[in-house]
């Protein structure tokens, strides 16, 4: 009795998306927990674990504190030897791109599962960077991250830019660090033009991006919340589905 409500949201929601002409998808870190990478916030997340853990993606201490910078050159070197496949959420993105009916998917993720599983990249805007690259925070110089993880695997634990021997780090947006103007940009445009915002597995509590969900609703699109939490912005939505995105995801589309 307890899945009706659930259910029939779910029928409700796949009629919305059957009959919107451009959706934009906003996904966070709950879509990429069933390929074995935690979340941040949730119970079992990686800073509510390990409330430390979060100086490293905090730009003030990384780029001030060299063992910070070592933890986390250490933990992306342990990362880096998982095996992380695309799951059956991100899958599910791809075939609604195929169905003609994805306008823009805007990713706080950084790991590059949704191109793996298919994306189109131009569709793409990852606002929170890529854990695929490392940026010389002096230089600006960009290169492919494996090269600098075969650096940290040979013994380099704060592994410097070849280039000008400035700070490297991922590149991705550090709490500290502004976002891509451009990217912001793009994101809050497709918002405004979107019939249907899809949100999929984030609490909603990270701005600016955050702030693509209200601004598509005063622009007249149905919103739909998918998350296995409750969210902040659970009062805006149209379709509020709690559970296994790997599940609820699929049926949608």
């Amino acid at each position: 009795m307890k899945q009706q409500p659930l259910e029939a949201a779910i029928a409700l929601a796949r009629r919305a998306i059957d009959r919107a002409e451009r959706v934009v998808a906003l996904t966070g870190a709950g879509i990429s927990t069933d390929s074995g990478i935690p979340d941040f916030r949730g119970p079992k997340g990686v800073w509510t674990k390990d409330p430390s853990a979060e100086k490293m993606a905090t730009l003030q201490h990384y780029m001030s504190d060299p063992d910070v910078r070592r933890r986390a050159w250490q933990m992306k070197l342990a990362a880096a030897t998982a095996s992380r496949e695309p799951n059956a959420g991100h899958r599910a993105l791809v075939e609604l791109e195929r169905r003609g009916k994805l306008d823009c998917l805007i990713t706080q993720n950084v790991d590059g599962l949704h191109q793996a599983a298919g994306t189109s990249p131009p569709l793409m805007v990852e606002i929170h960077g890529t854990l695929h690259e490392v940026v010389c925070m002096e230089c600006g110089e960009r290169t492919p991250m494996q090269g600098t993880l075969a650096r940290v695997r040979a013994g380099e634990e704060d592994p410097p830019c070849q280039r000008c021997n400035g700070i490297l780090k991922s590149a991705t947006i550090s709490f500290g660090q502004g976002l891509v103007a451009e990217d912001l940009a793009r994101a809050e445009l497709a918002a405004k033009r979107c019939d249907l915002m899809l949100a999929v597995g984030t609490t909603l509590s990270v701005y600016p991006i955050a702030g693509v969900v209200p601004l598509a609703k005063q622009a007249g699109a149905r919103v739909i919340i998918i998350n296995a939490e409750p969210t902040e912005m659970d009062r805006l939505a149209d379709f509020l589905l709690q559970g296994s995105i790997g599940e609820i995801l699929p049926r949608l589309v």
